[in-house]
């Protein structure tokens, strides 16, 4: 027979342990967990990470550091954070976003909090309009449900039929809580080209005037993206209500990138597949690139896109 005192001892060590192992700290260290309620952001992190992997893009980074440190250390924001990123292919656009998704969940795009939509993937045809609406905010209510700091990522943005993002208005407005569920910590991040061509304007009249692209500021083309983008058909938001109720927060620039953006580009590229940095291959790649307009040939017309393909090319050497 079992002693008392060692059948008390076994069931008091299986206990603690039990409770060691059911403790969040120890649970979330083996199995991804929604960050605890008032966890804030590593700034320093997050500006670390703009700097270092996000080039040209002086405009972007400020404001979405601003934005993303301001609404993580809001005890109680009014509502959940909206982003519209604008901007040719290979500007940045994709990159931020996946920056500041690693900064609100490490796992990044692979988080079971991180959700990425394609507008040709998820919402491509145009007869399905309703249907999309509908599980759009079905997907949204039990994601947030599970986890209030979800991100949201919708790319493709100018390629998304008319309306269909609109089923999101509700969870984006200054509501306490939608059919008991509060989206207010969630963040939403749109994607778009729309209004590129807007930003390169104003960006080649910049330069044209003398004026360095470093003194563009925010004033000089959020109301440009914000009318051009809702009344651009070609757009996902279309006359769209989320702009109409003012539930962008920013609208975000990405401006046309350099060759000098380029070259970053090239050797951060280099370096993260641990090759030596080589200035006469960082200029070939560069040199590979098109560039516009048809005569001046600043701007870089697939931004850093395709420095990587391009890049294969001159392992060898």
């Amino acid at each position: 027979a079992l002693e008392p005192l060692s059948v008390g001892l076994a069931i008091g060590v299986a206990s603690a342990l039990t409770g060691y192992l059911s403790h969040p700290r120890f649970y979330c260290n083996y199995v991804e967990c929604c960050p605890r309620a008032g966890q804030r952001l590593n700034a320093t992190a997050l500006k670390a990470q703009l700097d270092n992997r996000l080039f040209g893009q002086h405009l972007a980074k400020d404001v979405v550091l601003k934005a993303v440190l301001g609404f993580s250390n809001n005890p109680s924001p009014k509502k959940p954070l909206m982003l519209s990123l604008h901007g040719w292919a290979g500007t940045g656009k994709n990159f931020l976003s996946q920056i500041l998704a690693e900064q609100v969940h490490p796992a990044g795009l692979r988080s079971k909090f991180v959700h990425l939509f394609l507008a040709t993937l998820h919402f491509p045809h145009h007869d399905q309009v309703k249907l999309y609406k509908e599980q759009l905010q079905n997907w949204i209510r039990g994601n947030v449900s599970a986890c209030p700091s979800s991100v949201f990522i919708f790319d493709e943005m100018d390629k998304m039929h008319p309306g269909v993002i609109d089923a999101i208005k509700p969870f984006l407005d200054y509501y306490e809580e939608v059919d008991g569920v509060s989206y207010r910590k969630a963040i939403f991040i749109f994607l778009s080209n729309a209004g590129g061509d807007l930003i390169n304007k104003a960006a080649f009249d910049f330069w044209s005037s003398g004026k360095r692209r470093e003194d563009i500021q925010l004033k000089d083309l959020e109301p440009l993206l914000s009318v051009g983008v809702f009344n651009n058909k070609n757009s996902g938001l279309w006359h769209s209500s989320i702009i109409d109720r003012n539930l962008i927060d920013y609208f975000v620039p990405f401006l046309p990138l350099e060759q000098r953006h380029v070259k970053m580009c090239v050797r951060a590229e280099m370096t993260a597949r641990g090759y030596a940095v080589d200035e006469k291959i960082v200029q070939a790649v560069a040199d590979e690139m098109t560039y516009f307009p048809k005569e001046e040939k600043i701007y870089s017309d697939k931004g850093c896109k395709t420095v990587q393909a391009k890049l294969d090319i001159h392992e060898d050497l």
